[in-house]
């Protein structure tokens, strides 16, 4: 007999033949909705400790398209976290809010479009990930979060990102790397709608991320009713076939997460707000028939609301499809 010495086969089949805990059966979905939303905070080590913001404007750009703001905020206590806000001209009424996650990138550089770790960044502006650029195009206002772990905000000083210096101390006390920066996702909203309300729609956020971005958005639209629209781009897929047997950076993980949800449940917690999931039909780290099984899922859970929810497919690998993101965000606010 052969035997198995492979201990993340040995995992994999463990995961396989386990059904997520608190996977929704039947019964009062709204209750099911805040037990979930209650379990997830709890697995991300969510909440953390409020503060005085202490927000402080660096300076005020004016452009010929647009006006920029970049400002700092304190999310935690003794955490500063670098943010710009770009609000178009010209437009005639309040314009939509995007916010901006890059996924693992040398930071929010890449949304504004500027490079500064060349030719890395130039290639990432190429492959359309400036996504504050992308929304200003479409007139919209643009919000960029430096995430931890990448460029301001401890990326490592080659331009690479860092995630594992502080994601593997915090597990040891109960805290993860995504949660925190979901938690200044979160923050930053509070900091934008507080301060500049008057220059965009407060009740048409959108929330956009790119592959660790992309994450970052899906987690934090699970628990932020305040965005009415998450945009999650190769990131969402079956932790039994992405995240589990895959190499993928340390801040990925949650521990315990699987012993309750699969990625597919987790995407009820959005309803009845908008849901645009966009994969790669060949993205070799998120793997196109666990994204469609596990959307096959959320769209079940969206059937006891009545809000939408939609799936677009790029034809190609682990990217941002700019046209075809867009695209299905007009589709599915259309109707």
């Amino acid at each position: 007999m052969k035997r198995n010495q492979n201990p993340l086969n040995t995992v994999v089949k463990r995961a396989s033949e386990i059904l997520p805990s608190m996977r929704f059966k039947d019964g009062d979905f709204s209750l099911w909705q805040q037990n979930a939303k209650e379990k997830l905070e709890e697995l991300l080590g969510l909440p953390l400790a409020n503060c005085d913001d202490l927000f402080s404007v660096e300076y005020e750009k004016e452009r010929d398209e647009y006006n920029e703001i970049r400002f700092t905020f304190q999310s935690e206590d003794g955490y500063f976290v670098p943010c710009h806000l770009l609000i178009p001209k010209g437009v005639e009424k309040l314009p939509p809010l995007v916010i901006c996650l890059q996924g693992h990138s040398t930071g929010m550089h890449i949304s504004l479009g500027r490079p500064k770790h060349s030719p890395r960044d130039e290639e990432s502006i190429a492959g359309e990930r400036d996504f504050a650029v992308g929304a200003l195009k479409r007139g919209y206002c643009a919000l960029t979060i430096e995430q931890r772990g990448m460029g301001e905000c401890g990326g490592a000083e080659n331009g690479d990102t860092a995630c594992h210096i502080h994601t593997m101390p915090n597990l040891l006390i109960g805290r993860t790397t995504i949660g925190e920066r979901v938690w200044d996702i979160m923050r930053a909203l509070d900091v934008v709608t507080e301060r500049f309300s008057d220059v965009f729609d407060k009740d048409n956020i959108i929330c956009l991320g790119n592959s660790g971005g992309g994450t970052a958005a899906f987690y934090t639209a699970c628990l932020e009713e305040r965005i009415k629209t998450a945009v999650v781009s190769c990131a969402f897929c079956g932790y039994d076939a992405s995240i589990m047997p895959i190499v993928h950076c340390t801040c990925n993980f949650v521990p315990g997460i699987r012993k309750y949800f699969e990625m597919g449940d987790l995407g009820g917690l959005i309803a009845p707000r908008n849901l645009v999931v966009v994969s790669g039909k060949n993205d070799p780290i998120f793997p196109i028939d666990s994204a469609v099984k596990n959307f096959e899922i959320t769209k079940k859970l969206y059937s006891y609301t009545n809000g939408k929810c939609i799936q677009a497919i790029g034809d190609g690998g682990h990217r941002f499809y700019y046209n075809t993101t867009w695209q299905a965000y007009d589709e599915l606010v259309k109707y």
